[in-house]
């Protein structure tokens, strides 16, 4: 839905598409042109997405009836809904009852946790999968490193960098099974793939990661 990223994706996986999980957003106001998206994404990645979402929540009942006819037929895995702002989450609540949808996509890091109080709660109550965005607060936190981040404090965890304490944050929340942090970078997809995976911080860590953040 960004630009040229869906066609550009595919093109790059090229064989290996089998070899990863694709997920991508439906994002218009209006059905016909959501259906046209759909269609184009389908065929770019061979036939399969794995998740889709509606993006925003924006028109999410017409593209939800497209997308389970699709998801019916197997040529969509899951189904999800996305928002960034808390001023949508008691839509986002509505829509996660429903039972129409496998995955939700929220803001969440130490500085953004209002996700905490409701959908996370929510989200593992319906055994939803739960995608996270925005885990440097849009590069806020990533501006510079806090004064008192010292890495060996959190090396038994493989962390190294400031920017890797704050993915493994967020996915030390065992409600939270996927992060997607944006970076404009080539070697940092290699740095946090490189964290993710157990141990996971415990409380104590995940308290001194916030309170780093705060002053960051």
């Amino acid at each position: 839905m960004y630009g040229r990223a869906e066609e550009v994706l595919a093109r790059a996986l090229g064989p290996r598409r089998e070899d990863v999980v694709v997920a991508t957003k439906v994002w218009t106001p209006d059905a016909g042109e959501g259906a046209r998206q759909v269609a184009r994404a389908l065929d770019w990645f061979k036939g399969r997405v794995d998740l889709y979402q509606v993006h925003n929540l924006v028109a999410w009942p017409e593209h939800l009836r497209f997308l389970e006819a699709r998801r019916e037929e197997g040529s969509v895995g899951s189904i999800g809904a996305t928002h960034w702002d808390p001023r949508a989450f008691g839509e986002l609540e509505e829509v996660m009852r429903t039972g129409r949808i496998d995955v939700v996509q929220v803001p969440y890091n130490p500085v953004e946790r209002e996700v905490e109080r409701r959908i996370l709660p929510l989200a593992e109550e319906l055994s939803l999968g739960v995608v996270v965005m925005r885990p440097f607060a849009e590069g806020e936190l990533t501006k510079r490193v806090p004064d008192g981040f010292r890495p060996r404090t959190f090396s038994e965890f493989g962390v190294e960098t400031w920017g890797q304490a704050l993915l493994e944050w967020v996915l030390s929340d065992p409600r939270c099974h996927v992060v997607i942090p944006a970076t404009s970078r080539p070697g940092r997809p290699t740095e946090n793939a490189a964290v993710g995976g157990p141990p996971f911080f415990g409380p104590d860590e995940r308290r001194r990661v916030a309170t780093l953040a705060a002053g960051a």
